[in-house]
This record gives C-alpha cells, structure tokens and sequence, in this order.
C-alpha cells in the first residue's frame, strides 16, 4: 500500500484495507484522506480516532465529541460500488440530499454511495464530513 499522508495506526485498519481489491482500495484511500483533511480546518474538532466498527473502518471525534461517527467500506456482494456511511440517527444525509440534491446518491438516511469509476466532487463531500464531524456542537449551537 502506498505511503499516505495520514499513516495508519490501527493495525486491524491497515490489515482491513490490504483485503480490499486495489482499485477500490485506492478509492476508499482517497475517502480516508478526505476524512483527516476536512476537519483540520475547524479547530473545534481536534484529532480523529480511526478504529473498526462493525467490521467498517470508522473515524470518530474521540476527544472532543464533536461529532458523528464516519465509516468508509466496500462489500463484496455490490462490487463495483463502495460507500461513506454516516449514523442513521442524525439527520445528517438528509441535510446533505438538501445542500446537494443531485450530485450524490444517496441509499436511505445512511450513506452516500460512489461507484467505482464516479469522479469524487471533493469540496462538496468534505462539506459533508465537516459537518459530520461538527454535528454535536453544532446542535448545541457552538459553531
């Protein structure tokens, strides 16, 4: 795997990535990449925690809890499709199905899903997972 700005710690993370089929490994590499940049540019949130839940890589505003959790995966029974998944009990998708109607797809109130030749618009899902990593204060009206 190549070497990534934000190096792996977790080794059941690292170990999870090296499974997944090299052309989606890349992609879901750039999703993690997406993951630790975005929030770097909000103070409040401070360092992300990457861990396995339910089996899914997943990041999470460990020290400040000012977020939501983010997981990131590839199913081998959907091939060609891998996901950003996003804690069904917020309203966090439909925040975004209304900031960006047409740009993501959307399956339910839990992920954005990409396909494995779409082209990432990356200011739009960084807006995302900003928001999902500011979810908490921003119910709590901080931000």
């Amino acid at each position: 795997m190549n070497m990534q700005a934000f190096p792996f710690e977790n080794k059941e993370v690292f170990d999870l990535f090296e499974t997944y089929p090299k052309k989606l490994q890349k992609k879901l590499l750039f999703l993690r990449e997406l993951i630790f940049q975005s929030p770097q540019e909000v103070s409040e949130v401070g360092p992300i925690e990457e861990a396995l839940r339910w089996g899914e890589p997943s990041y999470l505003t460990s020290e400040s809890k000012s977020g939501s959790l983010v997981r990131i995966d590839w199913k081998s029974s959907k091939p060609k499709q891998y996901a950003m998944y996003f804690h069904c009990q917020t309203t966090l998708v439909f925040q975004f199905r209304e900031l960006f109607p047409s740009l993501f797809k959307f399956e339910g109130n839990r992920c954005i899903i990409f396909h494995e030749d779409d082209k990432i618009p990356v200011k739009e899902l960084k807006k995302c997972i900003k928001m999902a990593f500011t979810y908490h204060l921003r119910e709590t009206k901080l931000i």
